[in-house]
């Protein structure tokens, strides 16, 4: 028999494989994905001016972030503190929300300007813009 039959429902063969993968812990859909489980999550983006950082990072305090660029990586790190609330008596049997020590690295495209960074910290996400250097924009030619 062979290795390659799936029978008639390709459906629940795919399904199949993809428990099978998340078992080793899957594949990155791309190079620069992270691991599982990696905080804070981040959305990067760009516009013409610049890139474009979210790091959903709910619960740290903004004067413990610290953010530094060195050769095209950016750095993110910090502590998130366990919350205060601790009920009394209670043994705590699962627990999803991360805190301590963190460290994020992204790689920046090769137009991304290191002394054109900007962040700020609103509703629990730091927002980092930064710069594009100006021969990277996009510009318009004349035809003459």
């Amino acid at each position: 028999m062979s290795d390659f039959y799936f029978g008639t429902d390709l459906f629940s063969e795919l399904e199949r494989l993809q428990r099978q993968l998340s078992t080793f812990g899957g594949f990155p859909s791309s190079l620069r994905s992270s691991r599982l489980g990696a905080f804070p999550h981040i959305n990067i983006g760009t516009t013409d001016d610049s890139i474009e950082i979210v790091a959903f990072a709910p619960g740290v305090e903004p004067a413990k972030l610290e953010i530094s660029i060195d050769k095209g990586l950016l750095s993110i790190s910090g502590e998130r503190m366990a919350p205060q609330q601790q009920l009394e008596g209670v043994r705590q049997y699962a627990k999803e929300r991360f805190n301590g020590s963190f460290r994020r690295v992204v790689e920046l495209p090769q137009q991304a300007d290191p002394d054109k960074v900007q962040a700020r910290y609103v509703d629990g996400c730091l927002l980092i813009s930064v710069g594009k250097r100006e021969a990277s924009k996009p510009r318009a030619i004349v035809v003459q």
